[in-house]
């Protein structure tokens, strides 16, 4: 466990410096010390770190609503609506396709449409930071299209959850869906109308007593979820958006972030246990194919987007670059397919896909001056250098 832990935490050190992503570098660290490579092998049954793992992923979307506000959707009004749902249009419609052109299944193309259509709010965030353009107008955007997926999110996953269940008939398949969308609708109307109830419940100053009420809380709720069909991570999910709402849920964010780093990162180096390198080159052409799509549907969706607004071309393009990536939540679906029994070349797949975006991503949006040159509309005057670019700070 210890090694696992540190040889993540020395692939990414080493991956900073050249300004990659911690993500891919977990997953690589996973490959590279499992027991499908050669040489030290740390853990050789990835599912020794199946519960760790599985806690990762529970915190990784308790964080995600923990940062989701209902008013942020408010807020953003028609414009918000119009680009996010332009956005997963383009995306998600994409992956589908993609998904059944494969003709690997149904099912596996349900899940490549998900796969293919949502970007990576951990990773986008993180490349806004990093290139210093919180304060840019075309963040706004970009962030309200994260919010969009963000509910999109929520609702797949409580859709695809019956269909990977392998309900044995039409009927079955309704009551699943049924139970799994009332259980749903009674979690959102708890976080609709319980938040200030919750809120009393959990308010304490002592850290160590507000850490156990929200994680006990989480992990319970997960696991319930699950038991009425509906994915823990989306469980998680509901809780964090109920207590982000309430006094505490600042302390909250703080209290659970070292939480959802450490444990997020033995989710994505579990795995990148659970791949074999040997299947990768079966996947090679599906992989280039697809992402070749994603860049593709993301210059659309960012023209579309940037007409919403009212931008130029490098607005657009930052749109288009800064959208590309795509990480957590991908691996959420493969580690969902895996454990449905899809098809076996979707891990693989989904690994070798969202490691090479997740290093484009940062490159690209790096250098979208390149792309805005091709794109149409009159270019923006020359915006001065953010204040501390590069140093994560607007």
């Amino acid at each position: 466990m210890g090694g696992a832990f540190l040889a993540a935490a020395v692939l990414a050190r080493a991956g900073r410096r050249i300004g990659l992503p911690t993500i891919p570098l977990f997953i690589l660290a996973g490959i590279l010390l499992g027991p499908h490579t050669p040489g030290i092998v740390l853990v050789a049954d990835p599912h020794d770190l199946e519960m760790l793992s599985a806690l990762g992923l529970v915190l990784l979307l308790f964080y995600l609503g923990l940062e989701f506000h209902l008013d942020d959707l408010k807020a953003g009004g028609r414009k918000m609506a119009v680009a996010g749902g332009t956005y997963l249009a383009l995306n998600v419609g994409a992956g589908l396709g993609f998904g059944f052109a494969l003709g690997w299944g149904t099912s596996e193309a349900l899940v490549l449409a998900g796969v293919l259509g949502i970007s990576s709010s951990a990773i986008v965030t993180k490349v806004l930071v990093d290139l210093g353009r919180i304060g840019n107008p075309e963040t706004r955007p970009i962030l309200g299209i994260i919010v969009v997926e963000d509910v999109f999110l929520a609702l797949y996953l409580a859709a695809l959850q019956p269909i990977l269940s392998g309900a044995d008939s039409l009927a079955a398949a309704v009551t699943d869906g049924g139970k799994a969308f009332g259980f749903l609708l009674l979690l959102a109307l708890a976080a609709r109308f319980g938040t200030r109830v919750v809120g009393k419940l959990i308010r304490t100053k002592d850290d160590e007593l507000l850490v156990i009420s929200f994680l006990g809380a989480a992990v319970l709720v997960a696991g319930i979820s699950e038991w009425f069909g509906v994915a823990d991570a989306i469980g998680a999910f509901m809780v964090g958006l109920m207590l982000g709402s309430t006094s505490s849920g600042e302390r909250i964010l703080k209290l659970v972030h070292p939480l959802r780093d450490a444990f997020g990162a033995i989710f994505f180096f579990a795995f990148g246990l659970s791949i074999d390198p040997g299947d990768l080159p079966v996947v090679l052409w599906p992989v280039l194919a697809a992402v070749a799509v994603t860049l593709a549907m993301n210059v659309c969706a960012g023209i579309a987007a940037a007409r919403v607004y009212g931008f130029g071309p490098q607005a657009t393009a930052n749109i288009s670059t800064t959208l590309v990536a795509r990480g957590e939540f991908a691996l959420i679906l493969a580690t969902m397919a895996a454990g449905a029994g899809l098809d076996e070349r979707l891990s693989p797949f989904i690994a070798g896909y969202v490691l090479l975006l997740a290093v484009l991503a940062p490159l690209a949006a790096g250098r979208s001056h390149w792309l805005a040159r091709f794109l149409p509309g009159r270019p923006e005057p020359a915006l001065p250098e953010p204040v501390g670019a590069g140093s994560g700070l607007p």
